[in-house]
């Protein structure tokens, strides 16, 4: 047992010394090439070994012969080692530079390409994760280029709803001033009218940047489904009997929900002003609510004809506005929103406000509005 003790103090003490001499040089190293501190670590490891065996080959006063034999073992084993650290040391810089490679497709619109080189469980696991980086990427600049183009056809459409009643109001107003206008009270009624545009629009413009800053403020009380749909029919009445369009109320259940009441009736009424000014003479606007699960369903279907597949996914963006049967005409006199592709962006913001979602579909003859909220509990 003595023997062993002393045989293993002496390993220790040569290894030890190879040890301490080795670490300075892995340390100077440790900001160069990863090839480079492999090799240098096989190398400390083969100098541990042999020192050890040395310094235990002299403690035993081994033979010449005996002594040969151990170089000769040691010396093919550090050769060995030393050739396979090398080696080890090549392939993994090789995948690091084909990863390198690989990284500076991150983000760009060819999207993130793999590297061919094989590579090893952490680097292909880098690897994974630069890809998932380079997907995220690229769907922040396809939202970002999404809202850039929604702003710009939000620009255009205002400049041009701006730009036609202030025209008119300006013709109207010099008409009045230098007294060349056959029925004043027409006249004033008309400047009224525009004046109700215009604020409805500035209106609509300060609700969507509150909503897109995220400082709407929401009053939570809980009310029947039943409730908010007979105030927002009762709202729209009046429109829709101009239009000659008829009101619907089709399964509406009493679920109760917690919302902001007035937020909520605002969403519903610009889905019943956009689906009554979409659906022609003689036409059914139906409102139905029902229950799934844990949310509460509100729906708007209108005879506009159906949206075209390629539009509906852009049907709440700001300023959408769509083809002919989503815009019509307004008549004169007819107040309501501001017409700037504004009305449907704002539905979606209060709703998703309401942890809620917006949605649409075409179903025969028309198409489906619809808003899930949450139910309320208990």
């Amino acid at each position: 047992m003595k023997d062993l003790l002393l045989i293993a103090l002496f390993a220790a003490l040569g290894a030890g010394g190879a040890g301490l001499l080795g670490w300075p040089a892995i340390r100077l190293l440790r900001r160069r090439s990863v090839a480079l501190s492999l090799f240098c670590v096989a190398v400390v490891t083969v100098l541990a070994v042999t020192s050890g065996t040395f310094a235990v080959a002299q403690a035993m006063f081994l033979s010449t012969h005996d002594l040969g034999v151990v170089i000769t073992v040691l010396g093919m084993a550090a050769v060995v080692s030393l050739l396979t650290a090398a080696l080890l040391g090549r392939q993994v810089v090789a995948g690091s530079r084909a990863l390198a490679v690989a990284a500076r497709t991150v983000g760009s619109d060819a999207g993130f390409t793999a590297p061919a080189h094989p590579l090893g469980t952490e680097l292909a696991a880098l690897a994974e994760e630069l890809a998932a980086t380079s997907a995220r990427l690229a769907e922040s600049r396809a939202r970002e280029q999404a809202l850039e183009r929604s702003r710009r056809e939000l620009i255009a459409w205002i400049s041009h709803d701006l730009r036609t009643p202030l025209a008119g109001l300006r013709a109207m107003a010099e008409a009045l001033e230098d007294g060349v206008a056959e029925e004043p009270d027409r006249y004033l009624v008309r400047i009224r009218t525009e004046v109700e545009r215009l604020t409805g629009m500035v209106d609509d413009l300060f609700e969507l940047s509150r909503i897109q800053a995220g400082a709407l403020s929401l009053s939570l009380t809980r009310v029947s489904v039943y409730d908010l749909v007979d105030d927002a029919l009762a709202g729209a009445y009046p429109l829709a009997r101009r239009r000659g369009v008829r009101l619907e109320g089709r399964q509406v259940a009493a679920e109760p929900v917690e919302v902001d009441s007035r937020e909520i009736t605002r969403v519903l009424g610009n889905l019943l002003v956009n689906a009554i000014r979409s659906t022609p003479e003689d036409g059914v606007v139906a409102v139905a609510a029902r229950r799934e699960v844990d949310e509460v369903v509100l729906s708007v279907t209108d005879g506009c004809g159906g949206i075209p597949e390629q539009d509906l996914p852009r049907v709440f963006e700001t300023g959408w506005r769509g083809g002919s049967a989503r815009t019509p005409r307004r008549e004169p006199g007819e107040g309501g929103d501001s017409g700037a592709g504004l009305g449907l962006a704002i539905v979606r913001g209060i709703v998703e406000a309401h942890a809620g979602r917006a949605r649409v579909h075409n179903v025969a003859g028309g198409c489906c509005f619809e808003i899930a909220l949450p139910a309320a509990r208990g």
